[in-house]
């Protein structure tokens, strides 16, 4: 009954909190502060500043603002235009053409960036001009780029992986090699829902791209070395155990100034403008943390999670049971709320849950990825079906009418990690790791 009571506390002061428009971090340090007043008898003040810097300083953390500072450093630079350039002539011969370019280009700069709005935002900037000039269909254009943007928070390096690893305390290194088979998989069934398209719509084929000499592909081709170097630089420190996160992480951010100035977009303002880009999402995350941190302190003074837990444990649900029910609950979670909140707020319960059910962490963290994209797609608040609007002015509901192909797909990504979770974890379980 206590925690019962103590349930239906913090969910009053979170909603009052979020509805009068406070910052989510300071609303989870709200809650937590009157959690610890009214069921503790240790001093909110003193376990507040002790638990924040303890959060806010952890080592692991550090690798955030640079992978974020690396994706911002990118996104100000001819990288969209040299992936369109470099992709487009081995994408035109493939059923479905062009529109593959938003597959590739997404799965390529998710894996120099971490962010899918960064991702949405710099892919689509190029290929949407470009596939209208060509024809292509409107909803096609809109829902695939929709759709594989998402590839942001799942391919490496993922700012959703690192905060996940960090609430659990996982490693980081093995989250990352966990998301790439599943993002290489997803991307997949993008692209082949485009080959579908081309065979049973016909008539919306656009005109055929005019032939291209063998050499040509292979010089437009170099356009993509710059990128392919970075993400294999990045990504294989850590693969090899040459690196841990933070330190391939800073690899990257040497990487991409050094590609900046390579094509002469590095100018004083496109540098301020990358720090100070990086410096304010990272500062918004590091507020989340802290303030979660604080509230599953809270939290487990009054007993709420490992009652929970226990319940979960007396309804002798399977796991796969389970598994179903939080995907329910994080995609109800996410029309609501933005993917890293999603996260930080639900794992002082949810950890405990999974462990119970014998759930691998490491699998967990890449359905939760899976799960969480699919909610970045769905209305009335999918971040990416907002960036979108911005970048097209179409209106919400026509662009989440496109990307409901795609919601489809991801929910069947679900499903594959569930019959195969060989797919999340064979690469975490043979990786040298030093993180």
């Amino acid at each position: 009954m206590t925690e019962l009571y103590a349930t239906a506390i913090f969910l009053f002061v979170l909603f009052a909190l979020l509805g009068s428009s406070v910052w989510i971090g300071l609303a989870l340090m709200g809650v937590a502060w009157v959690g610890m007043e009214l069921f503790t008898t240790r001093p909110a003040g003193d376990a507040m500043i002790t638990t924040i810097w303890t959060g806010a300083s952890s080592w692991t953390l550090t690798a955030l603002p640079l992978f974020i500072w690396m994706g911002e450093i990118l996104f100000r630079t001819r990288l969209s235009q040299d992936l369109f350039r470099g992709l487009a002539p081995w994408m035109r011969w493939l059923p479905g053409g062009l529109l593959h370019t938003n597959i590739a280009g997404c799965t390529l700069f998710a894996a120099v960036s971490g962010s899918s709005a960064a991702t949405l935002t710099t892919v689509g900037k190029m290929s949407i001009p470009e596939l209208r000039k060509r024809g292509y269909p409107e909803y096609m254009i809109i829902g695939t780029l929709a759709g594989a943007a998402t590839l942001g928070l799942m391919i490496p390096p993922s700012l959703t992986l690192i905060v996940y690893g960090v609430t659990i305390n996982e490693s980081i290194t093995k989250l990352f090699m966990a998301g790439i088979l599943p993002g290489l998989v997803l991307s997949s069934l993008f692209m082949a829902y485009i080959i579908g398209w081309h065979f049973l719509r016909k008539d919306e084929r656009p005109a055929p791209e005019p032939s291209m000499p063998l050499s040509e592909m292979f010089s437009e081709s170099r356009f993509l070395i710059p990128v392919l170097m970075l993400v294999f630089t990045v990504i294989g420190s850590m693969y090899f155990g040459w690196a841990t996160a933070t330190e391939a992480a800073a690899v990257g951010v040497l990487g991409s100034l050094a590609l900046a100035t390579l094509q002469r977009s590095l100018t004083w303002e496109t540098f301020s403008a990358s720090l100070m880009g990086a410096t304010r999402t990272s500062a918004m995350i590091a507020l989340i943390l802290m303030g979660a941190a604080f509230l599953s302190l809270a939290m487990g003074f009054t007993g709420l999670p490992r009652a929970l837990a226990t319940w979960i444990d007396t309804m002798n649900l399977s796991p796969i049971v389970l598994i179903a029910v939080l995907t329910v609950f994080y995609l109800v979670l996410g029309m609501f709320m933005d993917g890293l909140s999603s996260v930080v707020l639900t794992m002082a319960i949810v950890e405990p849950m999974i462990r119970q059910a014998g759930i691998d962490v490491i699998w967990f963290g890449i359905f939760l990825v899976v799960v969480i994209e699919t909610a970045q797609v769905t209305p009335p608040i999918g971040f990416n079906l907002f960036v979108l609007q911005g970048m097209t002015t179409h209106e919400i509901s026509y662009i989440a009418k496109t990307a409901i192909p795609m919601v489809g797909l991801m929910l069947l990504m679900v499903v594959i990690l569930v019959v195969w979770p060989e797919l999340a974890t064979w690469l975490p379980d043979n990786i040298r790791s030093n993180n």
